[in-house]
């Protein structure tokens, strides 16, 4: 059970593992501020570290807080959708057939059957999204794997709240947020860089972003406009439907 360190306006939620350094973290979209310790670590020791980067912690919340957010999407006619990093209309159609999403210019064309939910017609656009993250990943770890000279067995499609990727190097597998379908392509390469460096480097050493310049060398750009987009003001899909969009690397 996660403990409670208060400093003042902000609460710390603390949880012990089986980690061998403190790993303090503020995440958005709220500014929600966690704290993994060492399983020994007493709780006074992780309070004396917290307070040391209180000023950290107070930049970082400050940043979500002024960061922009899209507003929630009820998926009818005339809202504005972002498709790699291009704003587009979206025009609704009803029709008793299939769903259907094409692409025309700047206009997003989602066809579905009369009486469709909000909740539905959310579906039907995330499962799109998932389709064409399919249809580009593959290529961009092939490409990779031969530029860093590593091979990926699987990857792995969630929507995640405070992470863009993730990597797995025992399992060499790399897991990408379902958002960058939102973001411009060359942010979703970036990720998959970054992933797949973990399977040579685990951590964030010097030696990692060696790797990381020689490879991807504007890749501090790209990550502070990442950082820097609009936050997503969707719901989360539950685990059960997260890990049903596992597919692996061809």
């Amino acid at each position: 059970m996660a403990e409670l360190i208060q400093l003042g306006d902000i609460a710390i939620s603390v949880t012990r593992k089986d980690v061998k350094n403190v790993h303090l973290s503020v995440h958005p979209p709220d500014g929600r501020v966690t704290l993994v310790a060492p399983t020994a670590t007493r709780l006074d020791i992780a309070r004396a570290y917290a307070i040391t980067r209180i000023g950290w912690i107070r930049q970082q919340r400050d940043r979500f807080a002024k960061q922009a957010r899209e507003a929630p999407r009820q998926y009818s006619g005339r809202e504005t959708h972002y498709l790699w990093g291009r704003r587009h209309l979206l025009k609704l159609t009803e029709r008793d057939e299939k769903p259907t999403i094409k692409v025309d210019h700047r206009t997003i064309h989602l066809q579905v059957r009369p009486g469709t939910t909000r909740d539905q017609r959310a579906r039907i656009m995330h499962e799109w999204h998932l389709g064409l993250l399919h249809d580009a990943i593959p290529e961009m770890i092939r490409k990779w794997e031969a530029r860093i000279g590593v091979k990926v067995r699987g990857y792995f499609l969630q929507r995640m709240k405070t992470k863009w990727g993730s990597c797995n190097p025992q399992r060499r597998t790399i897991r990408i947020n379902t958002e960058l379908t939102k973001k411009p392509r060359d942010m979703l390469e970036y990720v998959i860089v970054h992933e797949m460096i973990h399977l040579i480097e685990t951590k964030h050493t010097k030696a990692f972003f060696q790797h990381l310049d020689r490879l991807y060398p504007n890749w501090s750009v790209v990550r502070s406009e990442l950082n820097e987009l609009p936050l997503s003001a969707e719901s989360w899909l539950s685990r059960s439907e997260r890990m049903r969009v596992r597919k692996g690397c061809p």
